[in-house]
């Protein structure tokens, strides 16, 4: 008689083994009819599942994040369906969940078009309005890869192949479709009411540019449609806020093929690149931090001694020369500590902060490059802090305060804190990860922040603490970072002495706030829609004469601006103003400054503001001081 313990802590008896289902329409019909799963013991499964002893369970619905992700995972084997229906030829892959969605890859002789897409996500529809019941099924791994191998399906009979000898695996069916999967899944085809297809792409069969290329065809699926129409309003508002197209646009960058992953730094787009590294290298000396500067290739020994070599080779970019073997850095961390090395330090010198605008190469595939969000070449706003373990929670504590000041001076409020603990492959052993995670938990505490964990997803040296903001439009991006090292500074020798005059291994902490300097700054770009803020725009002025006469006073107040510290130039061409206004309030620029006879004979100036607000004619000195208020106000700085 199992005695099933519900969230709220209350119990149910049941005289005999009971299904999810069974359980949920005991507490109430209306429970029932909108259960998509079950939590057992922590666990999730289907709602056909039979639970014959006691155990706790929580009945899970549209409204649980959960739920929401069992809908997109069942909504993956939705579109292969309707896929195998209308295209029957084609096989099926692997389908599964991704953020805000899904995907299914598919083996077929021609390219999906946009005909084919309407018309799977017709038969999906069909589908689903059927109430198709969705089973689980477990088989012998042998007696399913005959079967899969039998209908032609040889990327599934592959899947499964690889599974050891001797295991079960478990299969979905719905109507005349079967899927292997591990599940769970909706209880019925019924359950997915708001979903589209979103686009096809290419994808390499198991991620290899040597298989065979496949057909993605991505998707979202929502509990609620009001849900997915603001999620597609998002997208639409994204597309129009592209950093490439902005990027182009407003002449900041390029990107070409000759040399992928790498950016070409336009006038413009460098003066943004400077006013962010800049202010970030104030940050550096108001809180401690030395810079350095390393070398960018270091040889293979060092990388072996790091655990980079065996944990990372796939991701660098390597080099040989006289018969010596190199490798261009994909990080600075272990440069750092060769600075760290080159003197004896004492416990009096930690904390030791170092700090370095660091360029980086990773050898990213060639599909995950996306503008300069993702590229192979970039640069970090990287420090390293040497500390003792009973300095790690000050650290720590106080970089999280500097972290929240730095973001809101670029414009961003909302942050989410997560902390991303130790992965499956990884350095140190299992008491160091303890220490290192406990102190990180600590420092949260000490902080006063609230956040969420995420088991698996640390460096292999360490655990982190991940500051995701939110921008203009509500989508979250994972910027800054801290990491507690206990691994690295002994593998690399570091040392300091301590109070009791004897040898000790430091604490390496790992930070970084923007992260990469090219990622964070196009989403600052998609974040403003290109139109930056004063102290960032590459133009923060431009001053555009009326007719010919007014020439040498347009550049004299253009000097008078760049004496002042603006970057100002001046638009001199002989155009109608009406032209002119309407051109460079396209650029984004945030003030344009008209002078005509009026202004000139008067020392005056007529402003307007990027938004079109007319604010009159003002002195120079005014004009400037209006500036400085902005640039100071904006950024946060003196």
């Amino acid at each position: 008689m199992p005695v099933i313990t519900l969230p709220d802590g209350s119990q149910r008896e049941f005289a005999h083994p009971v299904t999810v289902a069974e359980v949920a329409q005991n507490i109430g019909s209306g429970l029932a009819k909108a259960a998509l799963a079950g939590k057992l013991d922590g666990k999730l499964v289907d709602t056909s599942h039979l639970i014959d002893s006691d155990a706790t369970l929580g009945i899970i619905t549209d409204k649980d994040p959960e739920g929401v992700e069992i809908i997109r995972h069942s909504t993956a084997h939705l579109l292969a369906y309707a896929v195998k229906e209308l295209f029957p030829e084609a096989q099926v892959t692997i389908g599964p969940v991704v953020e805000n969605g899904f995907y299914y890859d598919f083996s077929f002789k021609r390219p999906f078009t946009p005909e084919d897409l309407a018309a799977i996500e017709k038969r999906m529809a069909e589908l689903a309005k059927r109430d198709i019941p969705v089973s689980r099924e477990v088989w012998d791994r042998d007696e399913a890869t005959a079967f899969f191998k039998s209908i032609g399906e040889h990327y599934k009979a592959e899947l499964i192949a690889a599974i050891p000898e001797g295991q079960q695996v478990s299969l979905y069916r719905e109507g005349d479709f079967i899927d292997l999967c591990r599940g769970p899944h909706v209880p019925s085809t019924g359950k997915l009411k708001v979903f589209k297809l979103m686009k096809v792409a290419g994808a390499y069969w198991r991620g290899d540019h040597n298989n065979e290329q496949l057909q993605r065809i991505y998707g979202t699926a929502w509990a609620k449609k009001e849900e997915q129409d603001a999620y597609l309003t998002m997208l639409e508002e994204a597309e129009k806020r592209d950093h490439r197209r902005l990027g182009r646009q407003l002449d900041l960058f390029h990107l070409q093929d000759e040399a992928p992953g790498m950016i070409f730094w336009h006038p413009k787009g460098w003066a943004v690149w400077q006013q962010v590294e800049q202010y970030m290298r104030r940050v550096y000396q108001d809180n401690g931090y030395m810079e350095v500067k390393c070398p960018q290739i270091l040889d293979r020994t060092l990388w072996e001694k790091s655990g980079h070599w065996a944990n990372y080779k796939d991701n660098m970019f390597t080099t040989e020369s006289e018969k010596r073997d190199y490798a261009i850095k994909p990080m600075n961390c272990p440069g750092h500590i060769q600075v760290f090395n080159t003197g004896l330090r004492s416990y009096r010198d930690l904390p030791l902060r170092y700090g370095e605008f660091g360029s980086c190469h990773r050898n990213e595939p060639s599909g995950a490059l996306h503008g300069i969000m993702r590229v192979r070449g970039f640069t970090q706003d990287d420090g390293h802090i040497f500390c003792t373990e009973d300095q790690i929670q000050s650290e720590v504590t106080a970089f999280n305060a500097l972290v929240r000041k730095v973001y809101a001076d670029f414009g961003f409020h909302e942050i989410a804190v997560k902390l991303a603990l130790r992965p499956e492959k990884r350095v140190g052993s299992d008491d160091v990860w303890d220490k290192a995670e406990l102190a990180l938990r600590e420092g949260l505490r000490a902080s006063g922040l609230e956040w969420d964990e995420l088991p698996g997803e640390g460096a292999f040296y360490g655990p982190k603490i991940e500051f995701h903001i939110k921008d203009a439009i509500g989508r979250s991006w994972q910027c800054g970072t801290i990491q507690v090292d206990f691994s690295m500074p002994q593998r690399l020798d570091a040392e300091y002495v301590g109070e009791d005059n004897a040898r000790h291994t430091p604490v390496m902490l790992h930070r970084a706030i923007l992260g990469s300097l090219e990622r964070f700054i196009g989403i600052l770009i998609e974040n403003y829609a290109g139109a930056l803020p004063l102290w960032l725009a590459p133009v923060q002025a431009t001053i555009l004469n009326i007719s010919e006469k007014q020439t040498d006073y347009a550049r004299h107040v253009a000097d008078a601006l760049r004496t002042a510290g603006f970057r100002a130039e001046s638009d001199l061409r002989n155009e109608k103003i009406t032209y002119k206004i309407r051109e460079h309030s396209l650029n984004k620029l945030p003030y344009l400054i008209v002078v005509g006879d009026k202004e000139m004979a008067a020392g005056l100036v007529a402003v307007r503001t990027r938004g079109g607000q007319d604010l009159g004619q003002m002195t120079i000195e005014a004009l400037i001081e209006r500036l400085q208020q902005e640039v100071v106000a904006r950024s946060g700085t003196a």
